[in-house]
Order: C-alpha cells, then structure tokens, then sequence
C-alpha cells in the first residue's frame, strides 16, 4: 500500500450515496476517486491500481462481480463489496471470488468507514494484535507464510498469494494452533462482528478459501478441521521466526 494518504475507488451508480461516502472517506484523509460505471472503473484501474476498491455489486452497464474478479486478478488492492440487504447470494459469492470485506445497504457512512480502514489496515501489514513480537515468519506442514507480504509458499516451493481477508484469517488459525476456535470468535478477530446475522456464512467461505490455498480440500481436511457445533481448529504445530 502506498505511503501518502490511501487511494480508493469508489463504484458507485448512485450520486446521492456516493456523495456521502466520498464526504465521509474524505474527512478521514483518503484520496478518493468516485466512478458510476464499471467501464469506466476498469479503465482508470488499468492506469493506477488504489490501494482499496469499494465496488457497489448492482451496476447498470457490469457484472459487479465481474469487476471483484478484475481486481483480485491484480492482487494489491483491497476489495471491499457493497450488497443490497436481500443479495445474500451476491454477497457470498463475492467473498468466495476474493472480496476482503462488505456493507449492506442502508448504511451508515460511518460504518463503511470503518470497514474500509479496517481493509487498509490489514493490507499496511501486521498490527500488535495479529503479529508475534519480533517474528513475521510462519512454518507449518512444510508451509511457510510472510505476515509482511501475505505470501504463502508451498512445501513444493510455490507461492501463492493471499487476500488480505485470507492472510487474516490464516494469522488467527496460526497463532491458536491446535484449539478450537468458534465462529464468533474468528468473526470478532477478523472485525466483521459488528454485522453478523444468524445465518452469516462469511467466515466459512474463507475458510473454504484459505483450505484451497493450502491444498486442504479432501472430504476430511486435515489443517483446518470443522468441529461441528463448535467451529474450526488448525491441526498443524507452528513455529515463528524472524523472515530472511
């Protein structure tokens, strides 16, 4: 992410709400450029990539969930969707297409403040609360995983990069190795507390993410089991060192 005031794309068709937000993100000192088309968005992205993307899902000329693939393609840039209350569907599958974070209209331009911040913050790098003192190196099963560049590398030597959403997820896991930890509880660490519904199925899309990166998709996964009734548990012992 960029050093001077944080970057972000606003996509959003509707100029009363998009006004709002803007005045809101502004008066937290982020640059933002506001787009009512998905053309135009992709056009202006293929110039200078921001360092947060906040995509509204119901566009009049694109897919939305067209353009969150766009951008996860690119891989830097934080994704945060905006859904309308019954679009659960579109919600899900936002997330599982890499989304990081969403909102669901109405809201408070508060709200989506802070849930915008909370993507940069996890994209600037490890805080106090997820970052072992000193250490910014995970190893475990043959993997190891950078907290300074979300990157995971494979016991084959592959890399594979993470979402924001997934490296935070994955630093919860790794530092409760070996412990159950509920939904509600990966909810709270992750920050998405704050709009949870009974039937909120955020987590377990990037859990499903997360098992995929880590090669973890069998009937039975070994590194993060379900408990059922109870929430997910990494079975993996995990060591923390200073990266090279």
């Amino acid at each position: 992410m960029s050093e001077a005031a944080p970057l972000v794309f606003l996509l959003e068709d509707e100029d009363d709400i998009a006004a709002l937000v803007v005045r809101a993100l502004e008066s937290f000192g982020m640059r933002v450029e506001r787009f009512a088309r998905g053309r135009d968005f992709l056009a202006r992205f293929g110039k200078e990539p921001p360092d947060l993307a906040i995509l509204d899902l119901g566009l009049p000329d694109v897919d939305g969930l067209e353009i969150v693939k766009a951008v996860r393609r690119q891989g830097g840039t934080g994704i945060l969707v905006v859904t309308g209350r019954a679009d659960t569907a579109d919600r899900v599958l936002g997330l599982e297409l890499g989304a990081d974070d969403y909102v669901v209209k109405p809201f408070e331009p508060r709200e989506l403040v802070a849930r915008a911040r909370s993507v940069l913050r996890r994209l600037a790098g490890p805080d106090t609360a997820m970052a072992a003192s000193a250490t910014e190196v995970a190893r475990f099963a043959g993997f190891t995983f950078s907290t300074a560049t979300n990157a995971l590398t494979t016991p084959a030597g592959e890399t594979r990069p993470l979402s924001v959403a997934e490296a935070a997820l994955l630093v919860l896991l790794l530092k409760a190795p070996n412990r159950i930890l509920s939904r509600d509880q990966l909810m709270d660490g992750l920050g998405i507390a704050a709009q949870r519904t009974p039937f909120d199925r955020s987590v377990d899309v990037r859990v499903s993410r997360l098992r995929r990166k880590l090669d973890d998709t069998a009937a039975e996964p070994t590194l993060i089991r379900t408990v059922y009734g109870a929430g997910y548990l990494f079975n993996a012992r995990v060591t923390w060192g200073a990266g090279e």
